[in-house]
């Protein structure tokens, strides 16, 4: 049993509130987000599921931090409490690419994509949740959306150090929390308990 104090987490709240979006509330939000006509909102939308990370790192992320041909996106980890600087190289869809590309100016390769605060773009990523109809809850966040990538990718196979490295976890544990979502597999598994 982990010390208290390194208790990876959970994903419910103390008051057993869901803290990440379902498969079909996920889906609603991109497809939202597909929608929206401010290209700037959609593509930080599209960046928050499809790399998992936080609000203030996508906010941080500059066009050099683009790398299309290369296939990722070059996200600085801003919760690490070290002096150096860490950057984690994060695969995205071509889909991804395509939007940031059409959405953004590239030549200033210094210019960051959303010149916007985290609070104001806490609010407008919200609105587009609540567009989706996703539910008011704990998992109604920009947080929501990085716990709900780190789901996805377990469940489609992708191996827990990988997504631990494209989160940004400085801690296995941390990421581990992601194994109690249940999945296909478990539900298939639970059905065949319940057939006579």
């Amino acid at each position: 049993m982990l010390a208290k104090q390194h208790w990876p987490g959970s994903l419910y709240t103390a008051t057993g509130q869901r803290k990440y979006l379902t498969v079909a509330e996920r889906t609603r939000f991109m497809e939202t987000a597909l929608a929206c006509p401010r290209p700037d909102l959609r593509t930080l939308c599209l960046t928050l599921a499809y790399t998992g990370c936080r609000i203030s790192e996508a906010l941080a992320l500059t066009v050099d931090r683009v790398e299309r041909e290369a296939g990722f996106i070059a996200i600085r980890s801003l919760k690490k409490r070290r002096r150096a600087v860490m950057i984690r190289e994060v695969p995205a869809p071509d889909a991804l690419f395509i939007a940031l590309t059409e959405a953004h100016a590239f030549e200033d390769r210094s210019a960051r994509l959303w010149p916007i605060s985290r609070s104001g773009a806490w609010h407008l990523v919200k609105g587009i949740m609540r567009e989706a109809s996703v539910p008011e809850g704990a998992h109604m966040t920009p947080k929501g959306l990085r716990h709900s990538f780190g789901i996805h990718a377990i469940r489609k196979g992708v191996s827990l150090n990988l997504v631990q490295r494209w989160l940004g976890h400085a801690s296995m544990n941390t990421t581990a929390i992601y194994l109690q979502a249940i999945g296909n597999e478990e539900r298939e598994i639970a059905a065949r308990m319940w057939d006579a």
